[in-house]
């Protein structure tokens, strides 16, 4: 990819598509030189997919460059919320009666595939910091919250099937168990991101101390939000994303309208330090350094993900049931969550609107809820076809959204 990069950017083709053909080619019916069963490696494959999935959402929140006044956010949160109710509940519906699932095997699978993702389609994504384009804005928040909105529902189809784990979520404090999970993973975020970047910026203007290990900065900043949320009982992946968002927030308070390169303006070579510690460029400078580091791993992660699902897809081969599940999650379930969570919402467009009902992109949080089931006493026979169904659904997703984000994002801006 870093040979060939520039050479597919112009094309109607995304590196996840690649990477998708590569993981397919050398898995069990391919050439059959990796062999990964979701079964067996359910424990490390989440332990995997859940730090790919932190790096993701700390980027996400870390490119969303707008202040937390500006009513564009109410767009990411209809999106992750209310709009990912719909999607459940639709979603449930067409497990119970067009898959004969069970109540709680339909609300599990509807939970698995109801977050997006705002990484694997890179044309739909913010890349710019100063991108304000509400369709961008809108798919790149939903995709940093519903990844954390969606662990309450997937308690409840656990719970529903059985598992002593998510009991609690049968009771009546199961409303209450997950507001708090929401409210607390969200605002420990922030808080955290908060503190500790404050605290590194007070450092460098005044002491010339915490200057460089930007790198350790992000992986510490990252690591202690999840632990603290997990701690007190919040959803970590929100945490993630609120600290994301936080260092931002510092950020674009101290540069202003002023966009943070320009800010920052070209930095001379051996003048890092200088630039780390003038107070009005410092927190700009620790903002895009931090996100230089972390769109790398982001890249890695993107990399390692999509190939161990076509690694897995090769060795649990495709399923009918998961060909219909996309197509009906594609064409019909997302674009009604997308009219019902946007009715109302003014400044965006018609074509805007379809935009966000089209790139409903499913990925690595898709990943991440299978094999977080998997690690569950369920019913084998469900297990069985839940891998298959939910495997099929991602790399459909993939391909689908690879091959048309390019060309109609094109015409998006031609036309706008």
């Amino acid at each position: 990819m870093g040979l060939a990069g520039s050479v597919l950017q112009p094309l109607p083709l995304s590196p996840a598509m690649l990477y998708l053909v590569i993981g397919f080619a050398l898995g069990p019916s391919g050439a059959g030189l990796v062999r990964l069963d979701p079964f067996v490696h359910a424990g490390l494959l989440t332990l995997i997919t859940e730090i790919a999935l932190l790096i993701s959402l700390f980027a996400v929140g870390l490119r969303l460059r707008v202040d937390l006044t500006n009513r564009i956010w109410w767009l990411p949160l209809r999106l992750g919320l209310p709009g990912m109710v719909v999607t459940i509940f639709l979603l449930s519906l067409a497990g119970m009666y067009l898959l004969r699932l069970p109540a709680g095997a339909a609300v599990l699978l509807a939970a698995i595939l109801a977050p997006t993702d705002p990484v694997l389609a890179s044309d739909v994504q913010i890349k710019d910091v100063g991108d304000h384009d509400r369709t961008r804005f809108a798919l790149s928040g939903e995709g940093g919250l519903n990844d954390g909105t969606a662990y309450p529902f997937a308690m409840l189809g656990l719970c529903l099937l059985g598992v002593p784990q998510a009991a609690q979520y049968g009771t009546p404090a199961a409303l209450p168990l997950a507001l708090w999970g929401i409210v607390a993973g969200a605002l420990s975020g922030w808080f955290l991101g908060r503190i500790v970047v404050s605290l590194a910026l007070y450092l460098r203007k005044h002491f010339r101390q915490a200057l460089g290990m930007e790198e350790f900065l992000t992986l510490g900043l990252i690591a202690l939000c999840y632990g603290v949320a997990d701690l007190i009982h919040g959803i970590g992946f929100l945490a993630v994303f609120a600290a994301g968002v936080a260092m931002r927030h510092i950020e674009h308070h101290a540069t202003g309208r002023m966009p943070p390169a320009q800010a920052l303006g070209a930095v001379p070579v051996g003048e890092e330090i200088a630039v780390a510690t003038d107070p009005q460029k410092a927190p700009a400078y620790m903002a895009e350094t931090v996100l230089g580091f972390n769109q790398q791993l982001e890249h890695i992660a993107e990399f390692v993900m999509v190939l161990l699902l076509g690694i897995m897809l090769s060795g649990s081969g495709l399923s009918g049931e998961g060909a219909l599940v996309a197509l009906l999650l594609l064409l019909v379930i997302r674009p009604l969550s997308a009219v019902a969570a946007l009715a109302g919402t003014r400044g965006v467009t018609r074509l805007q609107r379809r935009l966000m009902a089209w790139f409903g992109i499913r990925g690595i949080g898709s990943l991440y809820y299978l094999m977080f089931a998997l690690q569950f006493p369920l019913p084998p026979p469900l297990a069985e076809r839940l891998v298959p169904l939910v495997l099929t659904v991602v790399a459909i997703s993939v391909l689908a959204h690879g091959i048309s984000a390019t060309p109609i994002m094109d015409l998006y801006y031609k036309r706008r």
